[in-house]
């Protein structure tokens, strides 16, 4: 494998899409060293495939607001790679969804369902529509439309969507009606549904769940214990919320959380009702966390801040990628963060995950830590067809099984020579292992 030829190539065939190329740069340069020990990768020129998509579905989507007036959106499904399973991966409606966000979130889809051991391939779609501040009516009419178009290549045993940034119980409701509608069949083509059909129980708290289930062996793995531990989170959405109540129930203490307009610093541990009151401000779709420091008299809100300037033992970034740059990497090391979990996708450049571990904190990729959300989407998947459900005891136990067995595959094919573990180099060969034998046994079908 000649990994700057092959950068050089992919490079000039996707112009123009920097986080498709810092996902991609990323996965190559952990594999390249395993690839090359094992010809036959090459001989069946896996990586080459595994770079581009089976397919990518861009379309307009039209809509009325309330106002009368027609707007008009763009729709996106990239279906990367269906090896060992249906395609699977979530819907983001947000105002930065690009051709390029896409591509990058199903490469990486790729990767994540495999590490979860469950018969899923890797997608993602989405729509540059921002559902902030939209009303009901104008939400289900985007969704009605944007439904229309999308049914034309997903099913159940195809493509499975799910929720992602911007896609909730609501959105979730609304486009599976409208497929409901269309094809007059009541599957399960999407997950993330309401408990009342077909849903999964604690499939919203489930990435959050997951990434705090994976903190877990990152710690027994230092013979080290998560109850007493200081931890701050970025975003207060279903994954920082998630991840807020389970590291609670384990014992740890949450001292700040964060959105786009600064952060929240609270000494007390935010615990109990302050924990409802996030997923409160999540349901309101404000986007804001500074109502926070208004209700609670022990929390300070710092306007314009990042959380990572607060001292912590761990730092959990859960909002949006990038988020966490190589500065923020640094002042996380001064602060003396020993544990970064990635809970969002691509959540820390390249730059920033350098300095982390150059600096040996313990840093879990989102492709490893985050896959508790698309594992439980998986298990939703599991109920669907075999119509029942499991009980909320029951899907937590299997997530927790999950999640433990990705850690551990990261630490198999991670563990470097001093006895530090690089998870950014086992989630990427653990991931890639499957998908390329699976590739391999099916011959040139993709």
């Amino acid at each position: 494998m000649d990994l700057k030829k092959i950068m050089a190539e992919l490079e000039a065939k996707n112009p123009a899409q920097p986080l498709y190329l810092q996902a991609a740069k990323e996965v190559l340069e952990t594999i390249a060293d395993f690839v090359n020990e094992h010809p036959k990768y090459d001989k069946y020129a896996i990586v080459e495939r595994i770079l581009e998509p089976e397919r990518i579905v861009k379309f307009k989507v039209t809509w009325v607001d309330d106002k009368g007036q027609i707007q008009v959106n763009r729709g996106y499904r990239v279906q990367h790679n269906m090896a060992i399973g249906p395609y699977k991966g979530g819907l983001r409606f947000h105002k930065s969804v690009t051709e390029d966000t896409m591509k990058f979130l199903a490469f990486e889809q790729t990767f994540k369902n495999s590490l979860t051991t469950l018969p899923m391939g890797g997608g993602k779609g989405g729509s540059d529509f921002d559902p902030t501040g939209k009303s009901d009516g104008e939400v289900m009419r985007f969704c009605q439309s944007f439904m229309t178009e999308l049914q034309k290549y997903i099913g159940p045993e195809t493509d499975v969507p799910a929720g992602d940034i911007g896609v909730g119980g609501r959105e979730i409701g609304f486009m599976y009606g409208q497929y409901k509608r269309l094809r007059g069949e009541h599957v399960g083509v999407l997950t993330g549904k309401g408990l009342e059909w077909g849903g999964s129980l604690i499939r919203p708290e489930a990435t959050g769940f997951g990434a705090v289930y994976f903190l877990e062996g990152m710690l027994a793995e230092k013979k080290d214990q998560l109850k007493g531990k200081r931890v701050t989170l970025s975003g207060f959405g279903n994954v920082a919320w998630g991840a807020a109540l389970k590291l609670e129930e384990l014992g740890a203490k949450v001292v700040a959380i964060s959105g786009p307009d600064g952060y929240i610093l609270d000494e007390d541990g935010i615990t109990g009702e302050k924990i409802a009151y996030m997923d409160e401000l999540n349901q309101t779709r404000n986007n804001v966390v500074a109502p926070f420091a208004q209700k609670y008299p022990s929390a300070k809100f710092f306007p314009g801040k990042k959380v990572w300037e607060a001292k912590a033992d761990i730092a959990i970034p859960c909002a949006i990628q990038n988020e966490l740059d190589e500065q923020d990497a640094k002042l996380l090391i001064q602060n003396g963060v020993k544990y970064v979990v990635e809970t969002s996708n691509m959540g820390c450049t390249a730059e920033a995950v350098t300095a982390l571990q150059k600096a040996k904190v313990a840093f879990a990729p989102g492709k490893a830590a985050n896959a508790g959300g698309v594992a439980t989407s998986g298990l939703e998947m599991s109920q669907n067809s075999m119509k029942l459900a499991w009980s909320r005891e029951e899907v937590d136990e299997k997530l927790n099984a999950i999640m433990n067995s990705i850690h551990a595959n990261c630490v198999k094919y991670g563990k470097e020579k001093d006895g530090y573990i690089n998870y950014v180099k086992g989630a990427n060969i653990a991931g890639f292992i499957k998908v390329a034998e699976a590739m391999i046994a099916q011959g040139i079908a993709y």
